[in-house]
């Protein structure tokens, strides 16, 4: 018999599928539809989205958050472009240069010590104008929230998009725990996107209960006018879309999204307030959605991931991340801090 599988603190990414998610792709394995999004599910699930994002928006699913960010990154693109993001963004350090290869753009690093970046350290790449021996900044990327756990407020969303428009440039966000950074701010999916300017998103739910539930979203339609080649050609056009479409309905249509972030949330918030209290644990990072960074010795963290899966961040300073996820349960963290404060006596 298979051992079950204990929950660690690497990755929301390393959670089960919802049991409400997994019954809505049950019950919609009945008989035969149109492939390829015409049929029912898709239309129904759109249609959802349109209710939280705003209805003059376009649209279409993707197996993952890389496809994600690279098409719609590159439906707005020309290989000359360049892209400016965090240092620390997905699209810099997790995506086994993806962008840069698909979109044929350079992507322009800003240094930043929360995950966030701002519109006077965006200006240090704005040169180089109508200059044919320098790419040319045209996207500006930003991560909600972001890759070190910070949450962007309202105000700091739209002084981006205000600037980028200024400059005729667009704003691309990875999304992929945006429910994470609805919750934070105690906003909603509109005001948090299209009402502060966004023009892009990446919108994962796979980090909040789905299975491959990712979309690209449009709040301009006109920017998405060949998004339909793009996706064939990524090879990011799912046959079956209905099984793809469902989850977002699921999850989207009696506020599961907001229940299941709400937990992983708390559960970071919960971990935080334990961890804290042992002297030798440096938190470097506001807790601000579901992840924990923090500093302990380099001791502590092999003999720690002996018993509980975690990913150092960044090994010279001896800085690990804690991800909760909407299935950690209280007892998963008392569990982990026992270990912890049994290891650091």
């Amino acid at each position: 018999m298979r051992k079950k599988a204990k929950r660690g603190f690497a990755s929301d990414n390393n959670a089960g599928i919802h049991p409400d998610v997994l019954k809505a792709i049950k019950d919609a394995n009945v008989g035969h539809v149109i492939g390829y999004g015409e049929d029912v599910y898709t239309e129904e699930a759109i249609n959802i989205i349109k209710e939280h994002f705003g209805q003059n928006i376009d649209v279409h699913f993707v197996f993952n958050g890389t496809g994600a960010n690279v098409l719609g990154m590159k439906a707005v693109t020309e290989s000359y472009n360049s892209i400016i993001c965090a240092e620390t963004a997905h699209i810099n350090v997790d995506e086994c240069g993806a962008p840069e290869k698909f979109t044929g753009c350079k992507l322009l690093p800003v240094p930043t010590v929360n995950g966030k970046i701002t519109v006077e350290k965006i200006k240090y790449h704005m040169h180089g104008f109508d200059f044919e021996h320098h790419s040319q900044p045209g996207v500006i990327s930003i991560t909600q929230s972001t890759e070190l756990g910070t949450v962007y407020t309202i105000n700091e969303i739209a002084e981006i998009t205000q600037f980028a428009h200024e400059n005729n440039m667009l704003v691309h966000m990875d999304g992929a725990r945006l429910c994470n950074a609805v919750v934070s701010l105690n906003t909603n999916f509109k005001e948090i996107t299209n009402d502060t300017g966004i023009d892009i998103l990446s919108f994962g739910l796979t980090k909040n209960g789905g299975i491959n539930a990712e979309a690209v979203i449009f709040f301009d339609k006109e920017l998405s006018k060949n998004f339909k080649y793009y996706r064939k050609q990524g090879m990011q056009l799912a046959s079956k879309m209905r099984f793809m479409a469902v989850q977002f309905t699921a999850l989207l249509r009696n506020d599961l999204w907001l229940k299941n972030a709400r937990h992983a949330n708390r559960m970071a918030q919960i971990l935080v307030e334990k961890v804290v209290k042992n002297p030798q644990v440096t938190i470097t990072q506001k807790v601000e959605a579901n992840g924990v960074f923090a500093i302990i010795s380099k001791e502590t963290i092999s003999r720690l991931q002996k018993e509980f899966f975690f990913y150092v961040w960044d090994e010279d300073k001896s800085e690990v991340r804690w991800m909760t996820s909407f299935d950690t349960t209280e007892e998963d963290i008392i569990k982990f801090v026992k270990e912890l404060r049994y290891i650091i006596k």
